[in-house]
């Protein structure tokens, strides 16, 4: 029913470096994203970390356009990131391929 248990292991072993891979893959990623037509840059790493932001100098004295754009910026610069997760799972998990726990051919 289980198949060779040594392969269910090496089969787990090899998900684990390649989830190990991924993770160090992602967390060396940047997206960046411009809003207002490029008066506010949002750059987040592959964690969903927001690690840097550019203010065009004449939102300085406007609150509420500032706030607007930084938000659009944001979250759309964490829909890059969401993305760039998923893809890159379902990457590893298409990379399986052959590999079957059940041991069914």
């Amino acid at each position: 029913m289980f198949g060779n248990l040594g392969d269910m292991s090496k089969m787990l072993e090899s998900m684990q470096e390649n989830a190990a891979k991924l993770q160090a893959e992602l967390e060396s990623k940047t997206f960046s994203v411009k809003s207002g037509g490029g008066m506010v840059e949002v750059v987040m790493n592959g964690k969903g970390e927001v690690v840097d932001i550019t203010v065009d100098d004449s939102l300085m004295q406007d609150k509420d356009s500032l706030q607007i754009l930084l938000i659009g910026a944001i979250n759309d610069a964490y829909k890059m990131v969401e993305q760039n997760k998923q893809n890159s799972a379902m990457g590893m998990l298409s990379g399986l391929g052959g590999l079957n726990p059940f041991g069914a051919k």
